[in-house]
């Protein structure tokens, strides 16, 4: 495909995800209150979100602020988080993402991508879900539901697992105040429908516009 007849195909997506998502919601449940997104979107890395909501009730229960997480033990935060996978690193980068946030931010979530790299342990994925979720802008967030899906789409080659590479190829092919959104309908899509081994093309709404639906004939 070229790259306008990718745009207008993912364009399509857009709208038929719209009608079978009218609520795109955010699968972490921050309860709108930014720095929590911040800390469950480190913590969500090779974790998945629902565990992630789990462990959390818990961890802002105990520590209901940025405050109170950067002057917590070190260990008794590991133990919460334990659960979360990696939990020695992602404690440590809680903690001291906290006390940045608390010291040099004044508590808010800065809205640049460079200043949000600062952050210990966010990359690009999690900064595009800050930048998206608090002030509607910033690129694709390149998790592996998205990365799977829109190579099913046709988007790129099947396979593809550079989140870097893949939210340069679809962050132009979107329009900016879609992206949020779009992204957050993909995940619960990839849960319902386009699931990791089995994915179930033959009763897919979206298997006319996607090029795996395509090639198998709805089979």
């Amino acid at each position: 495909m070229t790259q306008k007849q990718k745009r207008e195909r993912l364009s399509l997506i857009v709208e038929k995800l719209k009608e079978i998502y009218p609520d795109a919601l955010c699968a972490l449940e921050w309860q709108g209150e930014p720095w929590r997104l911040l800390i469950m979107g480190r913590l969500s890395a090779q974790c998945t979100d629902a565990r992630v909501n789990v462990v959390c009730r818990k961890l802002f229960e105990k520590y209901p602020s940025p405050k109170a997480i950067m002057e917590a033990d070190t260990q008794d935060l590991e133990e919460i988080i334990r659960p979360c996978g990696l939990y020695r690193v992602k404690a440590q980068n809680t903690k001291d993402a906290c006390a940045m946030l608390v010291e040099e931010f004044g508590g808010v979530i800065p809205d640049s991508m460079e200043e949000l790299l600062k952050f210990p342990g966010v990359g690009r994925k999690v900064a595009n879900l800050l930048l998206g979720d608090l002030y509607r802008k910033g690129g694709v967030v390149a998790d592996t539901h998205c990365m799977r899906i829109c190579g099913r789409f046709g988007m790129y080659p099947e396979g593809l697992k550079d989140p870097v590479k893949v939210e340069r190829i679809l962050t132009p092919l979107l329009d900016a105040g879609e992206i949020s959104d779009f992204c957050h309908r993909i995940v619960q899509f990839g849960r319902d429908v386009c699931t990791a081994r089995n994915p179930q093309c033959a009763s897919c709404p979206l298997k006319e516009l996607c090029e795996r639906g395509r090639k198998q004939g709805g089979e």
